[in-house]
């Protein structure tokens, strides 16, 4: 008897140009699906290259990292005057991030708890 499935394959690599294509994707669909579009990118995408699973692993590390600020916020009495920043703060960071990844840069979001690792 095998220990192989015959129904289940290999994720097949992705070209550099498609890796760059759903880095920009997971980023820019992020902005409006915040923590899911980086979720899901994480758990289709992340085997199908490098450049594709350094962009999810940080995208949705950044998604955790939101959510755990609005948690804080939510908390505090204070926080609840401040509700109105983490939406200009992940709109603005995830735009430059889908610009990054579509220069082919490897881009690292700057101050976020990095539960994920690549």
């Amino acid at each position: 008897m095998s220990d192989q499935n015959e129904y289940t394959t290999a994720p097949s690599p992705l070209s550099p140009d498609q890796e760059r294509l759903w880095a920009i994707a997971v980023h820019a669909f992020g902005v409006i699906f915040e923590f899911f579009a980086p979720l899901l990118g994480y758990l289709l995408l992340k085997d199908r290259g490098p450049f594709i699973k350094h962009h999810v692993t940080e995208s949705l590390n950044f998604g955790i990292t939101m959510i755990l600020l609005y948690v804080v916020l939510a908390v505090s009495i204070v926080g609840w005057l401040f509700f109105w920043v983490p939406p200009i703060i992940w709109t603005v960071m995830r735009i430059y991030a889908a610009y990054r990844a579509s220069l082919g840069e490897y881009f690292r979001y700057p101050l976020i708890v990095r539960l994920i690792r690549a």
